[in-house]
């Protein structure tokens, strides 16, 4: 029997992983999206997956949040195996302990933006109230406005805002600022920070964008299924002082 990567003295272990794999198809036309993942992501970390597209890392993202099946391997989240876990068991996985933030906002448009939060904090166990979720990411004035009343970049900060409402142990993104300019995507990523610093939960960022790399603090490269690189940053740099 294998056994989960050992931890090292004075950590607690977020995600671990042992041999993750994902094949999609059979045969000749089988696509190894994850060919033997070996991880070990500490709690509190903000974490940078990158990557280009077809690398693995919204496989990866995907698995670790409970949306996905590997096809092989082993995968924890903190002592607790899920590689084998039932639908049942990721959903209420998902429902306790993660938020998840995608590119596209998926905000109700009839909604506002306290609403659209709230809509995640009546199923939570113990939520934060909306307003103080949206106070969180610097929107505390515009509460009571619709998604066509916001800013590209103010919508994204709402979906981060829904996202954290159930106060999750684990905040998954993927790509936050993909279909944003630099300016505003720099504001998205302050949120993000934030959220880190002050809620405590494990970050875990999906990027194509290498300059982002330089806000983490760890920084994930992967290539055609495996890792390439993994990197502590000593010193995290303010994301108003990334090179976008």
């Amino acid at each position: 029997m294998q056994h989960p990567p050992l931890k090292k003295p004075g950590r607690a272990s977020c995600f671990r992983t042992l041999g993750l794999t994902k094949i999609y198809g059979s045969g000749h036309s089988a696509v190894h999206a994850l060919r033997g993942i070996d991880l070990d992501l500490p709690e509190g970390e903000l974490v940078v997956l990158l990557g280009a597209s077809g690398s693995g890392k919204s496989t990866l993202l995907n698995i670790i949040g409970g949306l996905d099946r590997p096809t092989g391997g082993q995968f924890w989240f903190r002592d607790n195996e899920l590689s084998g876990a039932s639908q049942r068991e990721l959903t209420e996985y998902r429902r306790r302990h993660v938020g998840f933030v995608f590119q596209f906002y998926n905000l109700m448009a009839s909604l506002t933006a306290r609403e659209n939060v709230a809509l995640v904090t009546e199923i939570a166990e113990n939520p934060l109230p909306p307003a103080e979720a949206l106070a969180i990411v610097g929107l505390e004035a515009r509460v009571d406005h619709f998604p066509s009343q916001l800013s590209g970049g103010e919508q994204q900060r709402v979906a981060i805002a829904r996202a954290i409402a159930k106060q999750p142990s684990v905040l998954l993104c993927d790509e936050p600022t993909g279909a944003l300019d630099s300016a505003t995507g720099i504001l998205v990523l302050e949120a993000l920070r934030n959220v880190n610093a002050k809620m405590g939960a494990t970050t875990l960022l999906i990027t194509h964008n290498a300059g982002v790399a330089d806000m983490a603090d760890r920084v994930v490269i992967l290539a055609d299924g495996n890792i390439k690189e993994e990197r502590r940053n000593p010193d995290p740099v303010a994301p108003d002082q990334l090179s976008w």
